[in-house]
Parts: C-alpha cells; structure tokens; sequence
C-alpha cells in the first residue's frame, strides 16, 4: 500500500458506447489534503468518482485507492473499500421518510454492531460537528438547501471514513450556504485527518478550499497545481476556464458548416 497516495490513476479509459469520456487520465491524490476535479459538464469529472466507487469498471487502465485495484476486488473487497469511503451527493441523497438523525444513524445501525446508546452519542457529534444538533428532530423537507447539504455532509462522515468525496458541493447554495460548506469541508479534512476529493465546475470555490486542483479536458489531465499555480496559468484550457471565457479550446458553438451554406441550401430548398 502507498504511504504517500491514496489515489492513484493510470492510463484510465471508459466509455459510454461511442461517447469516450476518459482516454488515458492518470492523476495521483496525496493522502490527508483537499483535492479539487474540476472541469466543464461532460468532462468526466463524475465518472471518476464512480470508477474510484466501483459502480462501472475501466475499459483500459487501472484506478487504484489505498493501495486496492477497485476493478479487481469481489463483492466483499469492494464492500470493505466503500466501508472508508463517504459520499456527498449534489443533491444531498437524504431518505425523505426519515429524521435528520435517522438519516445520520442508518449507517450506523446497517454497517456496525454498535450498541443503540452509542450510535445515539455519535449521530448528534456528527450533527454538532456540522452545526445542526438543534435541527436533529426535523425532516428533510423541512431544511433549505443549505441545511441538507450540511446533514449530507455529516451522513458523509457518519462512519469516520478516509476517503470522503463531493460531488458537486457548491451548486445551488446562497453566498452563506456556499461560505459554511466551504469551511466544514476545510475543517473537517483538517480535524479527520481525512483526504477529501472535491468534484466541481466552481473553480474559484474550488481553489479557496483545495491543497491541489487537477483540470480534466476531452479526457485527460491537462493541468494540476497549488490554486496559485492553477490561477497563474497560461495554459489555454485552464486560463478560459478560470477566467469564465465565452470561447477557446471550449468553443462557443457547436461544430458546423459555415452559416451561409446552411442558409443557401435553406433558400435552394424553397
């Protein structure tokens, strides 16, 4: 097992039919820091977080997490992996029926042989860890936005795990939503000794928080560095991304012939 990595990636490939979402990516993830995804919709960034989950398999290359080939593993092996994973789904993923601390003591309850007393003592530190002990009575539907992303956040960290990945965890929210998030994930990380990878198209709340950012473009890494070193950039991909550039190598409009012929065949047509 890698002492220095707890991700790493090479020559990865998938594809969904004839659309080629990844051709060759290899990244590594150092262990213990914030690691920021980020790239336009369709770049493959939540593909990866599946690959690294084991929900599909590569077509060609290898995904390694904490020294384990994810493609390789049994049912057993790819549940022991997932047991030190957390996830924070963009819209949150919180069962609908059930409390707030229910949806934080599921886990719990399914995964562990904790006794009931102790689960009740770890459900309300999670929640007193993302400010919401007070809120443990309430249902899903009766949190704003930013209220759920932080009880997903605590779910997330329910089981204490090494790995926590979020996909997507800016959307959405309002400046002071967006301003919490951000801090719980810095604080968290720091405090869990956790590594935590970050899947997202907000790229300058994406760099306030991350120790390291990697840019995916037509499948592969074109670009990684410090958030200074990805904001001093001149690569062409990275400058139009950080600086919200209408066109470049992400070109405006869809490819197609010329205007004018389109419009003469349209005249020759009537």
């Amino acid at each position: 097992m890698s002492s220095e990595y707890i991700i790493e990636i090479d020559d990865l490939h998938f594809a969904y039919g004839d659309n080629q979402v990844l051709r060759g990516l290899s990244l590594r993830v150092p262990r213990g820091k914030i690691a920021a995804i980020l790239g336009v919709s369709g770049s493959g960034k939540s593909t990866l977080l599946k690959l690294l989950g084991g929900q599909i398999k590569p077509q060609r290359g290898s995904v390694r997490v904490n020294g384990k080939r994810v493609d390789e593993l049994d049912s057993d092996g790819l549940y022991a992996l997932r047991r030190d994973m957390g996830m924070m789904f963009q819209a949150g993923g919180l069962f609908s029926d059930i409390s707030v601390y229910e949806n934080i003591a599921f886990p719990m309850r399914e995964l562990t042989d904790l006794p009931e007393d102790i689960i009740h003592r770890m459900a309300l530190m999670k929640l007193q860890a993302v400010g919401l002990r007070g809120a443990n009575t309430l249902m899903p539907n009766e949190l704003s936005g930013g209220m759920a992303r932080r009880v997903a956040l605590a779910r997330a960290i329910a089981l204490d795990p090494r790995l926590i990945m979020y996909d997507e965890p800016f959307a959405g929210l309002d400046p002071i939503s967006l301003k919490v998030i951000t801090h719980l994930i810095r604080s968290l990380n720091d405090a869990l000794a956790v590594t935590s990878i970050i899947v997202s198209y907000d790229v300058m709340r994406s760099l306030e928080v991350a120790d390291h950012a990697y840019f995916i473009h037509d499948g592969k890494l074109v670009a990684e560095g410090s958030s200074q070193e990805i904001l001093a950039s001149q690569d062409p991909f990275v400058f139009q991304f950080v600086n919200a550039k209408a066109d470049g190598p992400v070109a405006f409009h869809h490819p197609a012939e010329p205007l004018r012929q389109t419009l003469r065949l349209a005249n020759a047509r009537r």
